[in-house]
């Protein structure tokens, strides 16, 4: 990948924390790049610092070591280029879905943007996720699936950079997940935006991501593997059912999951 390709770059990131039992070393010289409209998927078993990595590239902690970069801009603090997603919405009860995501709006474009022009922004980025129609419900509302949907819009209403999404899905039926899985497909589509998906699921990396990162068993994890996917966009769930590459792929996934996922020394 060529440098001013990449707009997360990563490098020779390690990351310790103090315990009662000593320092325990969860990211060992962890580096890669993620390219400027890339959907990449980090996947592991837990406790192979996936989230401990997205929270690197969040700001929402520092690195022991290493550097990591948007933009060619050291990541410091959490920025609104760097949005988020939880496995939990995250919405605030007492607001409506349309309020829930005008927090935000409003705490990036503040001075940048009139009323009216926040209004349709919000309105446009509900329409994005299909959830204009519940604009004025609270979350107690609307079902799980729709909560993770309003979770979106106010990601992307910041106009991130990069979306980074934390097994987003995780906590949402088979269906549903499936629905959400589309919609972020076409959102990518849409909008071109940089992904980074962290998942359990093996037919979701595949299926959503250019490349799919396999993380080493903890401690001292690290990419131990990188697969490229070469399935053209937009993809059908229906039509890879059958197609053989996708299958090849989940197979090399399964395979260093379950046979080789101890790092090479």
């Amino acid at each position: 990948m060529k440098n001013d390709q990449a707009i997360i770059r990563v490098q020779n990131v390690s990351q310790s924390f103090q315990t009662a039992k000593g320092t325990f070393l969860a990211l060992d010289n962890v580096s890669f790049d993620i390219a400027r409209g890339e959907t990449v998927s980090l996947i592991g078993h837990s406790g192979c610092g996936k989230s401990t990595l997205l929270n690197l590239i969040a700001g929402l902690s520092r690195p022991t070591q290493g550097v990591l970069l948007c933009d060619n801009q050291e990541l410091t603090e959490p920025g609104p280029e760097r949005a988020v997603v939880f496995q939990n919405h995250s919405l605030l009860p007492w607001l409506t879905t349309f309020e829930n995501v005008a927090l935000a709006v409003r705490e990036v474009f503040k001075g940048q943007m009139s009323k009216g022009e926040m209004q349709e922004w919000i309105m446009h980025n509900l329409e994005l996720v299909h959830m204009d129609h519940a604009a004025d419900k609270r979350p107690g509302e609307i079902s799980g699936g729709m909560k993770q949907r309003v979770g979106i819009a106010r990601a992307l209403a910041m106009k991130p950079k990069v979306l980074l999404m934390d097994e987003p899905f995780g906590a949402l039926d088979a269906l549903t997940r499936a629905h959400l899985q589309d919609a972020v497909m076409e959102i990518q589509v849409r909008l071109k935006t940089t992904i980074l998906l962290i998942t359990h699921d093996v037919d979701e990396a595949v299926l959503l991501s250019d490349r799919v990162m396999m993380m080493t068993n903890g401690p001292a994890a690290k990419v131990g593997e990188v697969l490229q996917v070469e399935l053209e966009r937009p993809r059908s769930r229906v039509a890879l059912a059958n197609d053989p590459l996708f299958h090849q792929y989940r197979q090399q996934v399964l395979q260093f999951l379950y046979e080789k996922h101890q790092a090479v020394v």
